[in-house]
């Protein structure tokens, strides 16, 4: 079963018609001293640059970037690995029921766009740049989180964009859980059919921010309030005591940890580029309870014999067992103490679990 993206100069097929631009971002695939084993990604996000070095031997996708002239990477070509089948068949929802959906945030595509939002919030244009058209395709780019987007469609989840969830709220309570990506902008009618329902997990924070109301008739959004409009004091558009945007410039995502709050999952980082190389974070999603990764590996250590603990420990990674070898305590402390990428210590469950060694 192969499914694969491809977006190059404006050429996309498959269904779900994504375009990556990342206007401004450089790319390479080196570091000094380290030729050809690293994807170098300068992420830029209101101004705020970081520069990233990804594992290419560690992608679980095949990832092409496409450079402008001038060495800007302007596309991205996203493809699913036939080598890696069993490995999507598991974190994928190919033979699962497909009761998850991902809402993709196209109302937040239009505000990045070109005399769009941030143009206005720059000083280089006016008020007239706070209605813009709602796209008629996804050409997104880091803002508005496409290479999660991607990952996700090729794992075969269900999405809807922002204007399906405005138009028609109700289709959320369609889905056992929500996944809400950098959905910064949306109508009032959507926060609300996001906030109530059961079990939504925020894969991006900085979601939820700013208030925007629809026209259909013209096809466009107007900002209403947020992000500093319409006067400084005004940060989160809905007042939502949840708001996480504190982790938005988190880019590296190197010690990535989902906590709860409320009936919420949210992600303590923004994974835009993590998730392209970080198995874990991907089973992540399916699991009955994410956050509890790391309260369940300190529950094991604090009580190694008692059979619950173990039992809550081991479905964390999807295998069984009764038991786990008390020298995996050391590799569990550096997994909490971000020493240990999580994804290697699943690694290590599943060679236990694959050797027997767990019962």
């Amino acid at each position: 079963m192969r499914l694969g993206i491809f977006c190059l100069a404006g050429l996309c097929i498959v269904g779900l018609f994504f375009c990556y631009n990342a206007y401004g971002q450089s790319t390479t695939y080196d570091v000094p001293n380290n030729p050809g084993d690293y994807l170098t990604v300068v992420s830029n996000t209101e101004g705020n640059e970081q520069t990233l070095h990804l594992p290419l031997k560690e992608f679980l996708f095949n990832v092409t970037p496409h450079d402008d002239a001038s060495g800007n990477l302007v596309s991205l070509s996203l493809e699913l690995k036939p080598e890696l089948n069993n490995l999507y068949k598991d974190i994928g929802l190919f033979d699962k029921p497909r009761d998850i959906v991902f809402i993709y945030p196209s109302f937040t595509q239009a505000a990045y766009g070109k005399n769009g939002f941030y143009d206005f919030y720059n000083n280089k244009c006016d008020t007239t740049c706070l209605t813009v058209p709602i796209p008629t395709g996804i050409h997104g780019s880091q803002s508005s989180s496409i290479a999660g987007a991607w990952a996700l469609k090729l794992l075969n989840y269900p999405y809807l964009k922002d204007e399906d969830v405005d138009k028609n709220p109700d289709i959320l309570k369609q889905y056992k859980r929500v996944i809400v990506l950098h959905n910064e902008y949306v109508t009032k009618k959507e926060f609300d059919a996001i906030t109530s329902h059961p079990d939504v997990l925020f894969l991006y924070p900085n979601a939820l921010y700013a208030e925007v109301k629809t026209n259909y008739d013209d096809n466009t959004i107007t900002l209403v309030q947020g992000h500093g409009y319409p006067n400084s004091s005004m940060k989160n558009g809905f007042g939502w005591k949840y708001d996480n945007s504190k982790f938005e410039y988190r880019v590296d995502c190197n010690n990535w940890n989902f906590y709860k709050q409320d009936n919420y999952t949210l992600l303590n980082c923004y994974p835009e580029y993590k998730i392209l190389y970080t198995e874990q974070l991907l089973r992540s999603l399916q699991s009955v309870s994410p956050a509890d990764l790391l309260d369940d590996i300190n529950n094991w250590l604090r009580y190694p014999s008692d059979q619950s603990a173990i039992s809550e420990l081991l479905v964390d990674y999807d295998v069984k067992g009764t038991h786990v070898p008390h020298w995996v305590k050391n590799p569990a402390i550096a997994v909490i103490a971000g020493d240990i990428d999580k994804t290697e210590f699943a690694h290590l469950i599943q060679y236990l679990s694959d050797k027997n060694m767990l019962s």
